[in-house]
């Protein structure tokens, strides 16, 4: 699903293969999304032919392919005379002159969605440095494609005709979304993102708010943690659910609570949700 302001699944690749050859120093990167049961290559760097050009990479099959199933990485120091995988892409690896090659699977959500590639065209020791740098930018790039795929999903939520008044079930899953938008906004770096991500916050947090009610004018500004522990908090979770969800520390979480609940002159929890709703600081 193509999400107005978030980078294409084709453009973060790009991006991740820029950065692996960029990172790791190796002078050839390629890599490619999993299409109708096959990966297919569609983003390279550093290419001296056009060998690497439209593969296809079956799973199981070659280097590649035994990363995507096995969802570990994979390296031939001597592609050429390595007996641990097939030879099915012989014509374009070695085509391309590379001899030492590393496969790093990308795993989103403990699915393999794609495979990241780097080679040099002479046996070079792959250490263990070089390693973590290109398992890291595949981890990155699982995570951008989390957050995109779980925007979409939201976003779709938000946008889908809603029937006004909102009816409990369905203003309780807004809320969720809310919580979730809010989750995924903490690990975008992008500011551009970020305040798209506001942005459908608000409108969550219009849409559940009950008209019968008029909005309670309030000088109250949270911190954006407090608002995330109060969200939180606003579904019924608990003090240790909200750690664990948050990745925060039990009494971290109680500090924010008390903050929110003083900036809000409420003595419980559930007073400064219903505040907070009323303000329209939460949905």
């Amino acid at each position: 699903m193509a999400v107005p302001g978030l980078a294409s699944e084709d453009e973060l690749l790009a991006r991740a293969v820029g950065d692996l050859a960029a990172r790791t120093g190796f002078p050839v990167a390629f890599g490619g999304f999993e299409r109708a049961g096959a990966v297919a290559v569609t983003s390279i760097v550093g290419n001296r032919t056009s060998r690497l050009t439209g593969l296809v990479v079956e799973p199981d099959r070659g280097l590649g392919g035994r990363a995507f199933v096995e969802r570990r990485p994979r390296l031939a120091i001597d592609y050429r005379s390595s007996r641990n995988i097939t030879h099915d892409y012989d014509r374009a690896v070695l085509g391309e002159g590379i001899s030492t090659l590393f496969a790093v699977p990308v795993v989103v959500a403990g699915k393999a969605r794609g495979v990241l590639y780097c080679g040099s065209w002479m046996k070079t020791p792959f250490g263990e440095q070089s390693a973590r740098t290109a398992l890291q930018v595949a981890t990155d790039l699982a995570t951008e494609l989390r957050v995109r795929e779980e925007v979409g999903r939201r976003l779709h939520i938000v946008t889908a005709p809603i029937p006004l008044p909102v009816d409990v079930s369905a203003r309780e899953e807004l809320r969720e979304a809310y919580v979730e938008l809010r989750r995924i906004s903490a690990d975008v770096a992008d500011d551009g993102i970020r305040r798209r991500l506001s942005a459908l916050e608000g409108r969550l947090a219009a849409l559940t708010r009950d008209r019968d009610t008029p909005a309670e004018k309030l000088d109250v500004k949270l911190s954006p943690r407090e608002t995330d522990v109060l969200a939180c908090a606003a579904l019924g979770q608990t003090n240790a659910e909200i750690a664990e969800s948050l990745a925060l520390r039990e009494g971290t979480v109680k500090s924010y609570l008390q903050a929110a609940m003083a900036k809000l002159d409420a003595s419980t929890r559930h007073a400064a949700v219903v505040k907070a709703r009323r303000a329209g600081l939460l949905p």
